[in-house]
């Protein structure tokens, strides 16, 4: 690290920046002439090392090199598209934390649409989720402090913090009249990816919250044990996308390889001549049972990924509202002093070559999400089966006396509900026998 720009001298230093520009695209797989390249970055390299000349030298108060090193690159990266970013050390850090699925927060994916910072989803069962945040809201200020220049990883670190702490989104939201104050305790954000239920008999029921590291594993293992919980092989599975955000792309990858025999599950295309293909394997195939998955505007990446591929396959039919359109390939490159920079690298394309991005997936049958509830502000947050509502759950002590239980009101998800009937139905029509 350079510890005084004003002392060094300026072509020495452009020729520096010049070498390290070149080991970039070299490392990008950028196929370019070194000396056009050359060329055409000299006398702007030179304009850059002008400026810091000038900041170390000129400036009010005496300036951190890193700093400004940092945001250089911060605005470099500004100029591409939102999911693209530099991440300082401490952020590259708490971004691999996340990966491995445990980290302290509030628990929402978010990215930048139109300039606003905008909720992919909250993730199940965290403090945003049970705050009420929703899919498609957009959070203007955090803690008081406008968002509107924030990157994304700038607004992430404001709103993580140690677990038992406050933080205070306002958003605005579609049928909103004006911004909502939403005030959130923050809390560890779990490592479960998957939980599973039988609805009805023969009818499985599995959720994926988000794509961690164990999810493809947990997903295996919730299979097998949906199978003994239903004491015979399952008739039909239900795998619930909602509020999915994404997560890991060969994790979805994999739960999409459990149920296609064979072909691409999903291609990736960048700058490169040859698109990256990810093919299914036969061994392995789960081919006994149909499939319904839900979606709904909170589904997003990975879930959009999953999705599109067993809907192009004809091996799930997919059910609830269009998908969130999440559909670029971010690449994480480590660098030297810790830091790293997420890069757009790629977009995503279906087996069928339809493109995700700020498309998202169409289901084949359309349910809006709607209850009948005193929060008219509620959309697209499904509620899920009840402990009770469970086959062979744990009774109540008061249940085994005989006692009778307190009358409660059940909260409906029609997505579900309308999943489980067209599950039983098709039962139904398999065991017709058609006449002429």
């Amino acid at each position: 690290m350079l510890k005084r720009v004003s002392r060094c001298n300026p072509k020495l230093l452009v020729l520096i920046l010049i070498i390290l520009f070149l080991g970039v695209l070299v490392g990008m797989g950028k196929n370019r002439k070194v000396s056009a390249v050359t060329d055409d970055v000299y006398e702007d390299l030179r304009v850059f090392t002008d400026v810091l000349n000038h900041l170390q030298k000129d400036y009010v108060e005496e300036t951190e090199n890193r700093n400004l090193i940092y945001g250089a690159i911060k605005g470099m990266l500004d100029t591409l598209d939102p999911h693209s970013s530099f991440m300082p050390p401490e952020v590259y850090r708490e971004m691999q934390m996340e990966t491995k699925g445990k980290f302290e927060g509030l628990g929402i994916v978010i990215e930048k649409r139109k300039g606003l910072l905008t909720v992919v989803s909250p993730i199940e069962d965290t403090p945003a989720f049970k705050a009420g945040v929703k899919s498609g809201d957009h959070i203007i200020k955090i803690d008081g402090h406008p968002t509107e220049d924030m990157t994304l990883h700038e607004a992430a670190m404001k709103m993580r913090g140690t677990k038992g702490t406050k933080v205070t989104i306002t958003i605005t939201r579609e049928g909103l009249i004006k911004p909502k104050d939403i005030t959130i305790v923050r809390g560890i954000i779990p490592l479960i990816s998957v939980k599973h239920d039988v609805l009805e008999k023969g009818i499985g029921y599995v959720r994926i919250s988000q794509f961690n590291e164990q999810t493809a594993s947990d997903f295996g293992k919730g299979l097998e044990k949906l199978e003994d919980l239903n004491k015979a092989p399952l008739k039909g599975l239900i795998i619930d996308l909602r509020n999915n955000p994404g997560g890991l792309l060969d994790q979805a990858v994999k739960v999409a390889d459990k149920f296609i025999r064979r072909g691409v599950i999903v291609s990736i295309e960048g700058r490169t001549k040859e698109p990256l293909k990810f093919e299914a394997h036969r061994e392995g195939t789960v081919e006994n049972y149909a499939l319904i998955v839900l979606v709904n505007s909170g589904s997003a990446s990975g879930s959009e990924i999953l999705a599109g591929a067993l809907q192009d396959h004809g091996r799930a039919l997919i059910l609830g509202t269009q998908t969130f359109g999440k559909g670029s390939v971010q690449t994480i490159f480590p660098l030297k002093d810790g830091a790293g920079l997420k890069l757009t690298t790629a977009r995503y394309y279906t087996p069928k070559g339809r493109s995700i991005q700020a498309m998202g997936i169409t289901p084949n049958i359309i349910v809006p999400y709607s209850r009948v509830s005193d929060d008219r502000e509620s959309k697209e947050q499904p509620p899920h089966p009840l402990e009770k509502d469970l086959e062979h759950h744990l009774k109540r002590v008061e249940e085994e006396k005989g006692e009778k239980e307190p009358k409660e009101e059940r909260v409906l998800d029609p997505q579900l509900e309308r999943a489980v009937q067209i599950m039983k139905s098709w039962e139904i029509f398999q065991g017709l026998s058609l006449k002429k």
